[in-house]
């Protein structure tokens, strides 16, 4: 696996391609440049709140990836893709499956920070405001402290190969997200106390994780291409 350390705007790193014919596995390491909201693959745009977005200086994007909306602050997550050709050894057809080795891999990178966590083997999650904020459900693969969502990861698959999408924060917040959708005040009251204790952050451990999910999912003795 190879490295990228990508930056540019949060709407052009999610609109970048699986490569056709990827000689081996790559994993992104971004660094948006300022905040953004990032909706799911199935989403409107008209469930973002783009005056409240745009007086806050917040920059809305869709991924091409499944599940609800994520908030991004580069001061406060880390976010990582990986991306898999279909002959990697990695690889499996197996849509639920295929997120474990990951999954595991971010269980080890915490693990050397010393937080004790769990991998979510179970089905997508339903939950009454799964479909609108990622972190309001469990999704295959992801990392849990307890019981709460620590690494949210989604995917998208093509025939070039998948994509898996990671990210963490330093603490959980959901009125970060909640505030930059079209949401009434009786909603946004109901979900902000149902997603108050459904996810956890890493505190000030933001660059050791990132450090360390990167060398695992490297392996020792690589270096960065881009």
């Amino acid at each position: 696996m190879r490295l990228l350390e990508l930056t540019g705007s949060i709407a052009d790193f999610h609109a970048r391609p699986i490569p056709d014919d990827l000689p081996e596995a790559e994993a992104w390491s971004y660094r948006p440049p300022g905040r953004g909201l990032v909706l799911g693959s199935a989403q409107q745009e008209s469930i973002a709140d783009l005056a409240a977005a745009e007086r806050a200086g917040i920059a809305v994007a869709k991924r091409r990836s499944g599940g609800g909306a994520v908030y991004v602050d580069p001061a406060r997550c880390v976010w990582v893709d990986v991306v898999l050709p279909p002959h990697d050894e990695r690889w499996s057809d197996d849509v639920r499956e295929a997120t474990y080795w990951l999954g595991e891999a971010w269980q080890r990178a915490l693990a050397s920070l010393g937080i004790d966590t769990r991998l979510y083997r179970g089905g997508l999650e339903q939950t009454p405001w799964g479909r609108l904020v990622c972190f309001a459900a469990l999704g295959p693969g992801e990392v849990l402290v307890g019981d709460r969502k620590l690494v949210g990861i989604s995917q998208r698959r093509t025939r070039a190969g998948a994509r898996f999408q990671c990210i963490a924060y330093d603490r959980w917040d959901a009125h970060d997200v909640l505030d930059l959708l079209d949401l009434s005040d009786a909603d946004r009251t109901a979900a902000a106390a149902d997603l108050a204790t459904r996810a956890t952050g890493v505190g000030d451990h933001l660059d050791a994780l990132r450090a360390a999910i990167v060398a695992e999912l490297l392996g020792s003795g690589r270096t960065p291409v881009e």
